[in-house]
């Protein structure tokens, strides 16, 4: 396949920006969401962006080495290298020339290199709050891995740009592998680290956790790469079960319902213990994936 580095060059820029944009009005949702639940107004619609900028203007005056820096070039990194392996309406990036496999990596980044970040602190409330985070990873991972394989399996390709016309030519994942698309959303949620599994950032029990050490541009891209988390999920979930979009007034719709669906849960429950978290993510989310699995398989 001839490759179009003009276009494939357009896309690069494009897909992260576009990822961004509409991270922060996911963003804005959230608290907006949150607020109206609480009985608030909410904030106004550019706050998202306002503090990005205030936290980019200060001045940062703590750094803890290069690993520090390094942890959130990662950080930023891993999500914008999988925006150009998402297919979105108009552009497809690398998704013709990767597969769903090579995302799932991408994906790993992020939480590694704010490890690795935190690694470099001698704050004990970031080596707590990383060790679960650590440990929430491994437990989120194991339903996502198995509904991942059962998509693969079920449409008979891990290139994502197929499984959307595959969805397109016949029915949606979420109507062909309930299962696993029921699986996939419990795990997603889960990787957001939202309640009830906000276990490494906790600010009432560890200081926020691994942010404690984060200050200024490094908070600011924390706040940045938010925006890219939950862009990357609702658009992922919308690729893999709810057939993709011809156009983005059909795409946009599916991946803030998504993260709707996400942000109203997030407001229900309580925040678990790190063995509640692994316990329940291991149970249910794992065991409908594996049963989702053996359907599609049979």
């Amino acid at each position: 396949m001839e490759i179009d580095f003009v276009e494939l060059l357009i896309d690069m820029t494009l897909m992260p920006l576009v990822a961004f944009l509409v991270g922060l009005v996911l963003v804005l949702m959230m608290r907006r969401v949150r607020a109206r639940i609480e009985r608030r107004i909410g904030p106004p619609f550019f706050q998202p962006l306002y503090d990005i900028i205030k936290l980019y203007a200060k001045k940062t005056q703590i750094s803890h080495g290069y690993m520090h820096d390094i942890a959130v070039m990662m950080l930023l990194g891993g999500y914008i290298a999988s925006e150009i392996l998402l297919p979105v309406p108009g552009m497809d990036g690398l998704a013709n020339h990767a597969d769903l496999l090579t995302l799932m990596y991408l994906l790993m980044v992020p939480m590694l290199g704010m490890a690795l970040g935190v690694g470099q602190c001698a704050n004990p409330n970031g080596s707590i709050g990383i060790s679960r985070a650590l440990s929430s990873m491994l437990a989120y991972d194991i339903p996502f891995v198995i509904v991942v394989a059962g998509a693969a399996i079920s449409y008979g390709s891990t290139n994502l740009v197929q499984i959307v016309e595959i969805q397109q030519q016949s029915s949606w994942g979420l109507f062909s592998m309930p299962l696993l698309a029921r699986a996939g959303l419990m795990s997603m949620y889960a990787m957001l680290g939202k309640e009830p599994f906000e276990i490494y950032v906790a600010p009432a029990e560890i200081a926020t956790g691994p942010m404690v050490e984060m200050g200024g541009k490094y908070m600011g891209a924390l706040f940045v790469m938010q925006c890219f988390q939950l862009y990357t999920v609702g658009v992922l979930y919308t690729t893999l079960f709810l057939g993709g979009g011809t156009s983005w007034l059909t795409f946009l719709p599916k991946i803030f319902a998504v993260v709707l669906i996400a942000v109203s849960i997030t407001n229900v429950f309580g925040r678990y213990r790190t063995d509640d978290v692994i316990r329940w993510i291991w149970k249910w989310p794992t065991g409908i994936a594996l049963l989702g699995l053996a359907v599609v398989m049979l």
